[in-house]
């Protein structure tokens, strides 16, 4: 109950806050110095205050979440929609799905963005992992979390280039040099 009620005030505070803030930020010429002040006050002292009242770790990362959501809704509710100015026909680049598809092309791709991109992610991870400086299970740990995120990046890239060769040899030369370098640090 105690939570939930903390919650309610943060989120509160933390659209307060962010309300001050964005009212003075407004203003070009940024003559409202005491609507900055008191943002950031009430931003900082509900901090404090949950900190102190509910714990160190569970009220300040309460106060953080729940003022971020405070202050995301106040972005929210203060975007401004305009419409995009008409673009004539010559002005823009083609994009790559006005071409007709091909399915060859589509399960090239598929397999590049994959299996490709997830050796390429590999390679990559074990070469950081044998040459990271410090103790091995933390080298163990960093490479394994790397490796989502070197793969994600090798399947966004893949799936956003238009040429397929370039692609291949790229996942390819990143795969032959981690593995290879990965090798010579004693890896494999």
């Amino acid at each position: 109950m105690v939570i939930a009620l903390a919650s309610l005030l943060l989120i509160a505070g933390g659209a307060l806050g962010a309300a001050l803030l964005r009212r003075s930020w407004v203003r070009r010429d940024r003559s409202m110095p005491g609507l900055l002040l008191a943002g950031w006050a009430i931003l900082i002292g509900l901090l404090v205050a949950a900190f102190l009242l509910i714990g160190p770790v569970k009220g300040l990362a309460l106060g953080l979440a729940m003022e971020g959501i405070g202050a995301l809704a106040i972005i929210w509710f203060g975007r401004v929609r305009r419409k995009a100015a008409r673009v004539r026909d010559g002005d823009v680049a083609p994009e790559p799905l006005e071409e007709p598809g091909r399915f060859w092309r589509g399960m090239l791709r598929a397999l590049l963005a994959g299996p490709l991109g997830m050796t390429a992610a590999m390679g990559v991870a074990f070469c950081v992992t044998v040459y990271l400086p410090g103790d091995p299970r933390t080298r163990i740990v960093l490479g394994g979390l790397l490796l989502p995120i070197l793969w994600g990046l090798a399947m966004t890239w893949t799936l956003a280039d238009r040429r397929l060769l370039r692609a291949t040899a790229v996942l390819v030369g990143a795969s032959i040099i981690g593995f290879g370098l990965a090798a010579l640090g004693g890896a494999a």
